[in-house]
């Protein structure tokens, strides 16, 4: 059982011949929808009045307030693994995601359609990716904070992109580590790598981009099978004309088994270059907002 309570998310009743061109990455893959509330190894898409974002007046009164409806629709989630790095996924011939947007524009639909991925890069003797995928069928507004994310420069990008967390379910270790509710600008704490394709953009987190967080990965892997956890991914609000700060998209990561990866051929396409390398003073502090992502993969 499914759950779309949530906010836009295409239509997906139709036959074979209209459906839309995210029915299959939504409903397959390794890991698969499920519900929101006792789905258990797949991925589900939680309200987002679940998360709190700066509210129109944070910077007099330092409010925050339920986030509404995603900026971008639901569109899957990816469970990958290969003997190495998974970089720019969305620009692989085998990317499902993409493979479903080419062919849909191959027969003169969704010329306009858009798809943002989140890859989280997870380090190990087998390289894993998570992949969250977000889409639009009409154009991002021009000068929207996101859409200047999106065009901007890497410096401005690590500035702004953040990842909200909440643990929905998990053991009291995980809990105490992260916390509840957490917030942390992925940029700043880890290495990430921008892709922007003619209808994508990508982010590559790389987990294994610093020494502390690989050592707390070793532990929050020993329990990925007990921890839900709700991700969000935002473009920080920095100045009053910016808010309310608005959700990108969100999703519900439900007690994912390891082995439900599926395995891919180690990539041929040459890296994008790595920005925000991490100096010896990366602090605690964010090690531990990072556990709320890897506890969950």
């Amino acid at each position: 059982m499914t759950d779309d309570r949530v906010h836009p998310i295409p239509n997906l009743a139709m036959s074979p011949a209209t459906a839309h061109w995210t029915s299959d990455a939504i409903h397959g893959g390794p890991l698969r929808r499920v519900d929101l509330d006792s789905g258990t190894n797949g991925w589900a898409s939680p309200p987002g009045d679940l998360f709190l974002l700066r509210s129109p007046n944070y910077f007099t009164k330092r409010q925050k307030s339920p986030a509404g409806d995603y900026l971008l629709s639901p569109s899957g989630m990816d469970w990958l693994k290969s003997q190495s790095k998974l970089d720019n996924v969305l620009s692989r011939p085998d990317n499902r995601m993409a493979q479903a947007l080419r062919q849909a524009q191959a027969q003169g639909k969704s010329l306009k359609s858009f798809i943002f991925a989140v890859n989280l890069q997870v380090p190990g003797k087998e390289h894993h990716s998570a992949v969250f995928y977000f889409s639009t069928d009409e154009p991002i507004t021009s000068g929207s904070l996101l859409s200047r994310f999106i065009e901007g420069d890497d410096a401005f990008r690590n500035q702004r992109f953040k990842l909200v967390n909440r643990i929905v379910k998990g053991p009291w270790i995980v809990k105490k580590a992260v916390g509840n509710y957490s917030a942390c600008l992925l940029g700043k704490a880890l290495t990430c790598n921008y892709h922007r394709g003619p209808n994508y953009f990508e982010i590559d987190v790389d987990i294994g981009s610093s020494a502390i967080a690989n050592a707390i990965l070793r532990l929050a892997l020993g329990y990925v099978t007990s921890v839900t956890i709700d991700m969000g991914f935002v473009v920080e609000a920095q100045s009053e004309e910016e808010l309310p700060e608005r959700l990108i998209g969100a999703v519900r990561v439900c007690q994912m088994e390891m082995s439900a990866a599926t395995v891919v051929d180690a990539p041929n396409a040459p890296r994008g270059n790595k920005v925000n390398h991490l100096s010896e003073n990366w602090k605690w502090g964010r090690a531990k907002k990072v556990v709320g992502i890897i506890s969950a993969l």
